[in-house]
């Protein structure tokens, strides 16, 4: 799958990502919530992770969402304008505040994990088809987007679905499931997010988070049979690594110009020899944290994406970005830079095997980072 540009606007970028972000507070020392005697402020959000990542990694990027009128909300936008993204769209109200949340240390997995959220009635939850500049949002080669927005408000939820409708020159859009149970209300659940994904040209999903959210077994092929729409879906399955498999049309259905996902018929001549899936297992790292890990690896993925490199690359490329993150507090951390990661992406299978990563390890040249291969 290759990208094109939109061509229909002086300032395109190479991707937009849309939704919520929160000002987030790290305790300063592990224990529960109530025992934290002081929290460190940083910034989280799915999308914008993902802008500010593709941002450090060299791409042009837009994060388009809405902050209260308040001092977190400029916290915000400055400290994501100042990874070099785009933050001109950004919207501010003057009635509703931005949504934080506090958050113990460690693995989110963790029995004694806590997070408290406070962003009901959030300057983001009011985002709707009328309230963001739609031009915008769509003046990207890549528009990126979670289910998370989806669960915030009925006004989001008709945005997503604005969104990702077919249409003339849409974007590519890449959707991330990020299902969050605890979001959903009783109007409308997780078949939503099974609806978004269907109509978006590439998803990612947790292997778990589909069983969880859908109730969907039986591997990467049962998912991708429950998702036919798609260019492609990367299966995201944990430690075993990731698989991306793509639709059974040839390219030139969707980017060839002869028609598909923009609303178009197909070609009768379209091709629909099957690709083969591609599959990269996942690196051996030292974790400090894994908060922000999936955002990176979208990142990553999409970085080859833009590249226009090969599968398996792409899959290389969003465990190495996660890597990144994985050996870093908080949720966002520098990517590697381009040539080491290349350089690491383009090992045979047998070293890539071998690789072992810990914190600092995006600092090291690429000859510190054979090293860090264990024997």
């Amino acid at each position: 799958m290759t990208v094109t540009g939109t061509g229909n606007a002086p300032d395109v970028v190479d991707v937009v990502a849309l939704g919520e972000s929160m000002v987030t507070f790290l305790p300063s020392r592990p224990g529960r919530l109530a025992d934290v005697p002081a929290f460190h402020r940083s910034i989280g959000g799915a999308e914008s992770n993902v802008a500010c990542a593709l941002a450090a990694a060299g791409h042009t990027t837009r994060w388009v969402s809405r902050v209260g009128a308040d001092g977190f909300g400029d916290h915000l936008v400055e400290a994501i304008g100042a990874y070099g993204v785009d933050v001109s769209y950004v919207r501010r109200d003057p009635a509703r505040p931005t949504g934080v949340y506090f958050r113990t240390a460690g693995d989110r997995a963790g029995d004694t994990h806590e997070v408290a959220y406070y962003r009901a009635g959030s300057a983001a939850s009011a985002m709707s088809p009328a309230g963001v500049d739609l031009d915008a949002v769509r003046a990207g080669r890549v528009l990126h987007l979670s289910g998370i927005t989806a669960a915030l408000s009925p006004d989001c939820l008709a945005l997503m679905r604005e969104l990702t409708a077919p249409r003339p020159g849409r974007p590519l859009i890449s959707f991330d499931v990020n299902h969050r149970p605890g979001l959903w209300g009783e109007a409308y659940g997780p078949e939503v997010l099974l609806d978004l994904a269907r109509r978006a040209d590439i998803v990612f999903v947790g292997e778990d988070e589909a069983e969880e959210a859908w109730g969907i077994t039986g591997g990467p092929v049962a998912l991708r049979e429950a998702l036919p729409e798609p260019d492609l879906v990367v299966v995201k399955q944990g430690a075993q690594g990731a698989v991306a498999l793509p639709a059974v049309r040839g390219q030139s259905c969707r980017w060839g110009g002869t028609g598909g996902r923009d609303g178009t018929p197909q070609s009768p001549g379209c091709e629909t020899t099957p690709r083969p899936a591609a599959t990269a297992p996942a690196l051996k790292v030292d974790v400090v944290a894994t908060t922000g890990a999936g955002d990176a690896f979208a990142a990553g993925f999409l970085s080859a994406t833009l590249r226009d490199l090969p599968l398996t690359a792409r899959l290389r490329h969003g465990h190495l970005a996660a890597a990144a993150t994985l050996t870093a507090p908080g949720d966002l951390a520098a990517p590697p830079p381009r040539p080491l990661a290349d350089r690491l992406a383009a090992l045979d299978d047998p070293a890539w095997g071998r690789l072992r990563l810990g914190p600092g390890w995006t600092d090291a040249d690429a000859e510190a980072a054979e090293e860090a291969r264990t024997p």
